[in-house]
């Protein structure tokens, strides 16, 4: 079994890794097979709606100048696949967009190639926001028909500077649980 989180955080080693990895500890304690990918200091753009994607139907992106294709692939290999996204003015960072555009765009490329994944969403945020920021990265499973795996509340902890999620007692337990159904709902199924 392996799981990948991808943190969408501009910011290395931030909040938005803090949670992730607190849900892959369970995961990574189990014998899983865990990896986190920042996405902080890559260079990645938006989708650019050309199709190519649906032409040549090879599971990759046509732009093979970052690590989108990277990223498809260990999505591709993963049996779970966890987003992390801070809170940016109510909205999912620009890294964290442009994963889910040029990733979902190849997938129903291709036949929908994450269909029957888990997913899940974790979100840092400040003060508020994060509900949205939430439903977005949903929406990428959702349409994706992935199944989306919850916790004892929604997977978010408020925290600002880094380090301050570890701060936010419910947030945290909220990530540990979530961990824990990812690794009962992936032994229920292998």
């Amino acid at each position: 079994m392996k799981v990948v989180a991808f943190c969408g955080s501009a910011r290395k080693n931030g909040n938005t890794r803090i949670l992730l990895e607190t849900v892959l500890q369970p995961l990574a304690a189990a014998g899983v097979e865990t990896e986190l990918v920042e996405l902080a200091g890559q260079e990645i753009s938006g989708c650019k709606a050309c199709y190519g994607c649906f032409k040549n139907k090879d599971g990759r992106c046509v732009f093979d100048n970052d690590i989108i294709n990277s990223c498809l692939a260990k999505m591709q290999e993963a049996d779970a696949i966890i987003l992390g996204s801070p809170t940016y003015f109510a909205d999912v960072s620009s890294e964290m967009k442009a994963l889910i555009d040029r990733c979902g765009m190849v997938s129903r490329a291709n036949g929908d190639m994450f269909k029957r994944k888990l997913g899940a969403a974790v979100v840092a945020v400040r003060r508020a926001g994060a509900i949205h920021v939430f439903d977005s990265m949903n929406h990428f499973f959702l349409i994706g028909q992935m199944i989306i795996v919850g916790s004892s509340y929604w997977n978010i902890a408020i925290g600002r500077e880094k380090g301050e999620v570890e701060k936010d007692e419910e947030g945290m337990k909220t990530m540990q649980v979530l961990g824990e159904n990812l690794l009962w709902l992936l032994q229920k199924i292998h």
